[in-house]
């Protein structure tokens, strides 16, 4: 499945820019779309990127840019570029982002003849600090769930329970649960749900039978029409739920639960994935349930699980005991 490019995108986040330009922004996210099959949201981040670029060098030259003032720019300018974007408080990750988007843009003229400029590859990327996932407790994490089930006969409770359930119990993404439709729910008796994730990519993953009967019980008191192929979770008022809802309801919980402030729906992925690791799952199978295209994003949860890891060590290794 390929993702699908709007080009409405550039009237918002490239109001002002001459026809060159603009065409090809156009061609490389449609590129992008179709050829390495980018998310809208990733779309929309190379367009807000290019929209900072072209803001910037607008004030450096007194006019509109045009595609020859970009190829025009040399290491120094894009240095000036990323210093200009500091000053405005992005952050080291923030700016490395900005900055890779903007090499595969540049990439793509050269390659596709349109401009030739390789002074970005000559930058040196801010350095971004390593981080690890901030798991929950397995305690706090099914308190969490627990905290949406309780009230039986309030849909929103059902499905506030449901949602969570499909983060924690499945690993899934925010957006991969709120992308779910009726006719493809995990109801009762369906153990496997196919999720489409990153980059169009879809994998398989479990459902438990206590998320089946959450999302049964939700739909059974859902108010609203749910069509087989639209949204399976809806806001108060009946629209497609808001990734912005679940995340309110998480800081509700953080004081409710004394939960920590890395407490967040996404949190709730890095324990599934924590928790499996503890239990003993490889870390292959880890990765194909997280969707991960690479293993080298899945190993960052054994910095997560290092007691773990070194009580394996030391009761499996011949020497570990000074033996």
């Amino acid at each position: 499945m390929r993702a699908s490019f709007d080009s409405r995108l550039l009237d918002g986040l490239l109001p002002v820019a001459t026809d060159d330009v603009r065409a090809a922004v156009q061609a490389w996210l449609a590129y992008m779309a179709h050829e390495q099959g980018r998310a809208e949201k990733t779309l929309e981040a190379y367009a807000r990127d290019l929209r900072q670029l072209l803001d910037w060098l607008a004030r450096e030259l007194e006019r509109t840019p045009a595609l020859c003032d970009l190829a025009g720019l040399d290491a120094r300018g894009f240095r000036a570029f990323m210093t200009a974007r500091r000053r405005t408080g992005c952050a080291s990750r923030s700016l490395a982002r900005t900055m890779s988007g903007l090499r595969a843009f540049f990439r793509w003229l050269d390659t596709e003849d349109v401009a030739s400029s390789r002074a970005i590859l000559q930058v040196v990327l801010p350095k971004v600090p390593h981080g690890i996932p901030k798991p929950l407790t397995v305690e706090k994490a099914k308190a969490v769930v627990e905290a949406g089930a309780r009230a039986e006969l309030d849909w929103i409770a059902a499905r506030d329970a449901a949602v969570l359930l499909l983060l924690y119990g499945s690993g899934l993404r925010i957006s991969e649960a709120l992308a779910v439709t009726p006719g493809e729910a995990p109801t009762a008796g369906r153990e496997v749900l196919r999720v489409t994730g990153k980059g169009g990519k879809e994998r398989l993953v479990p459902v438990l039978p206590v998320t089946q009967a959450a999302v049964t019980r939700y739909i059974a008191l859902c108010p609203f029409t749910l069509a087989p192929d639209g949204p399976l979770f809806r806001g108060a008022k009946g629209g497609r739920l808001s990734p912005r809802i679940v995340q309110l309801l998480i800081e509700r919980l953080r004081t409710g639960l004394g939960l920590p402030d890395t407490a967040t729906p996404h949190a709730l992925r890095h324990s599934f994935a924590t928790h499996l690791l503890s239990a003993g799952a490889d870390l292959r199978q880890i990765q194909e349930l997280l969707g991960h295209a690479s293993l080298s994003t899945t190993q960052v949860y054994t910095e997560v699980d290092r007691d773990r890891l070194l009580a394996v060590y030391e009761k499996a290794h011949p020497r570990a005991a000074g033996q």
